[in-house]
């Protein structure tokens, strides 16, 4: 408005000057509330930008590419291995699996024939190679006799083992198991692999068979793993998205430091661990992320502080506020002490833990004190949108007991690692050979990969555990051992 209109406007009388007035606060009202929604809609998308693996539980696949800043100083040392130091080079072997001698016949200079004359000296040098790769075919022949007493026919039995004209071996086919599930090679790029190291053809047929008949040997061993999971005090759980015929699907596990369990399901709430049945059955502790599903079930809970630290570390980098980091450092000093405490007693003292009670509660005053809520607006239905610090803050209030399960029970872990740990294969194994192209094969995948992890957990070898499946002998943890 020209200052002309506001002084003609103003000289029209007072009725004109306070309808002008009116107007302008509610333009300057519509102005203030707009600002206001700009101002979230920018907090929430610089939140969104700033997330990455080590402030949210992004994926670190995510992160943006920043070259680090080296923090090493320079010593002065030349490069390379330094004086005194430890080599790690090969060694003249005692038991060489090969002696090859490189003889003398002729003199080099005269001519003269040396094959009778004896050596007066000989040179050692050893090669370290593989030997060569191939495909042995061993030919089993069963005789038949006919008694000249009797006449009966006498015929002499095969291995149990060999059950066909013609067949693969238990090495050979727990190779092809050990490089497509544990080491997670495609089935196209295993073909060529066995074609391009033993220059014999494997047919992706039989790669798939052979997956499938190590799968339906661990059928028991699969309901060992589960029986095991329910019976053990603490399990921790967690999920994952995969595809599966192209569609979205979820991965789930259930595991402890000497048990894996996976299995796939197309939702990812109580519905898939209902079908799963550990957690309907399981009395222990449960350990995850906060994921609301989990919490429906009636076992003790104890919730994953990675989780709470990465995203105490985002809302502190993203509003400054100075209560998040105070609770990190109180979550790792609780963290610090358990450890310490472990190595004499089972329990803190209950003065420690009553000190360390109180000094949670002060920091989640201080965090609700700088995250007052904001007040409903007039007309709008259900309750005001909160920022992520007051959510985060009413968690940690309502569910202090869960959070700090940990400082209470020595038996607890402070964070849900091994599970994520136990998630990250599958990540790999989607990430090399993509998404899963049948139900069975996601199947196979689940109950083959439980085994192997949780054979590796039981220190057994991976390719020695596989080859006992394809014998009918599978291992199977001992449960003594698991709890």
């Amino acid at each position: 408005m020209k200052y002309e209109q506001f002084l003609e406007i103003y000289n029209a009388g007072p009725e004109a000057t306070y309808k002008l007035f009116m107007s302008l606060m509610q333009v300057s009202q519509a102005l203030t509330k707009r600002i206001e929604q700009l101002e979230e809609r920018l907090e929430e998308l610089e939140a969104r930008h700033n997330k990455n693996s080590r402030n949210s539980s992004k994926p670190p696949s995510t992160d943006e590419f920043v070259k680090p800043k080296s923090q090493r100083k320079k010593s002065g040392k030349s490069a390379g291995g330094q004086k005194g130091h430890k080599g790690n080079t090969l060694k003249m072997s005692d038991t060489p699996d090969h002696r090859i001698m490189h003889t003398v016949d002729t003199c080099q200079g005269c001519g003269l024939n040396l094959e009778a004359v004896l050596p007066n000296s000989v040179e050692r040098r050893q090669v370290y190679d593989l030997p060569p790769l191939q495909v042995e075919v061993t030919e089993h022949l069963a005789q038949s006799k006919i008694c000249p007493c009797c006449g009966m026919k006498n015929k002499a039995s095969f291995p149990e083992h060999v059950t066909h004209p013609v067949q693969y071996g238990r090495n050979l086919k727990g190779l092809l198991v050990y490089l497509n599930q544990y080491q997670m090679l495609p089935y196209e790029r295993l073909v060529e692999l066995f074609s391009d190291l033993f220059n014999h053809p494997i047919s992706e047929g039989t790669l798939y068979n052979t997956n499938r008949t190590v799968y339906e040997a661990l059928e028991l061993t699969e309901e060992a793993i589960v029986e095991q999971l329910i019976n053990s005090s603490v399990v921790h759980f967690d999920e994952t998205g995969l595809r599966v015929e192209g569609e979205r699907q979820w991965m789930h596990v259930a595991s402890t430091e000497k048990l894996t369990h996976y299995a796939y399901h197309t939702k990812r709430g109580s519905d898939a661990t209902d079908a799963i049945g550990i957690l309907p059955e399981f009395q222990g502790t449960a350990v995850h992320d906060f994921w609301k599903s989990y919490l429906g079930y009636k076992c003790s809970h104890a919730l994953c502080n990675a989780h709470h630290i990465r995203e105490l570390t985002g809302i502190m980098e993203l509003t400054g506020q100075k209560w998040p980091q105070e609770m990190i450092d109180l979550l790792l000093e609780i963290k610090e002490a358990v450890e310490e405490r472990k190595a004499q007693a089972k329990e803190l003292d209950p003065e420690q833990i009553a000190a360390f009670e109180q000094k949670y509660d002060e920091i989640l005053r201080k965090g609700f004190l700088a995250n007052l809520p904001h007040p409903k607006e007039r007309g709008k239905r259900g309750r005001p949108k909160q920022s992520k610090a007051k959510n985060l803050l009413d968690r940690l209030k309502e569910y202090q007991k869960e959070t700090l399960a940990f400082m209470y029970d020595f038996q607890v872990p402070f964070d849900n690692n091994l599970a994520e740990r136990d998630l990250r294969m599958v990540k790999v194994k989607q990430k090399i050979s993509g998404v899963f192209r049948s139900d069975y094969g996601a199947k196979m995948y689940c109950r083959i990969r439980s085994y192997i992890s949780t054979a590796r957990k039981n220190s057994v070898p991976v390719l020695a555990a596989i080859k006992s499946a394809l014998e009918g002998n599978p291992f199977v943890p001992d449960i003594s051992i698991c709890q």
